[in-house]
């Protein structure tokens, strides 16, 4: 599902990850960070945490791990990670992610 133009327009946050396995959009505000991920290839991400997390998944899955439960997410359905909590995530290719952050500045953005 690609994303329309005005979301497609959004600053481009700083990822650990390559554009080319994984694309998103965000849009910042001083109480916390929304971000619109696409993922081109499949990626595994490592155990890691950080301030509170809320997310849905838009289209495809995702295998998600919170301190050690592990569930799949698919459209429609959302989680909350709280803060400090350790995750992992184990992400298809094909999936659309929204995630919403707490931390404000949990990624650098760019044009």
């Amino acid at each position: 599902m690609p994303l329309p133009p005005f979301i497609d327009a959004l600053h481009r946050p700083a990822l650990p990850l390559p554009e080319d396995k994984v694309s998103a959009r965000a849009l910042r505000s001083d109480k916390g960070l929304v971000v619109f991920f696409t993922f081109h290839e499949d990626v595994d991400l490592p155990a890691h945490s950080h301030g509170a997390q809320w997310g849905t998944v838009l289209e495809g899955s995702m295998e998600l791990t919170i301190s050690g439960e592990t569930r799949t997410v698919r459209p429609g359905d959302s989680y909350s990670i709280p803060a400090g909590a350790e995750h992992s995530a184990r992400i298809p290719a094909g999936a659309v992610i929204l995630d919403i952050f707490e931390e404000a500045d949990r990624y650098a953005l760019s044009d």
